[in-house]
């Protein structure tokens, strides 16, 4: 199982691969910032990804549509479009 560490909380949970990374979150009691409930319009679960290619799965079209709209680096992922496939780091700027 893939392990999702949070260092900004000292926290690290494990996910089961091809869990969606927002949902696997809130279950764990994290909170994660969103006004869509994890639709994909708001972008505001956005999160720096700290990992190999392998460890998520690539951006969709609304990840890349999000990302365009509001002129994110490609180093932030929209959470509730991820995919945990491996170990990773997260990070935002709201814990």
């Amino acid at each position: 199982m893939p392990v999702v560490r949070i260092p900004q909380l000292k926290k690290e949970i494990q996910v089961s691969k091809g869990a969606n990374l927002m949902e696997s979150l809130l279950d764990n009691q994290i909170p994660v910032a969103s006004s869509c409930h994890g639709d994909g319009v708001c972008a505001k679960c956005r999160m720096a990804l700290v990992s190999s290619p392998e460890a998520v799965n690539s951006s969709n079209e609304t990840e890349v549509f999000l990302r365009e709209k509001f002129k994110l680096a490609t180093s932030q992922r929209i959470s509730c479009q991820v995919q945990v496939l491996g170990d990773l780091e997260v990070q935002t700027s709201y814990w």
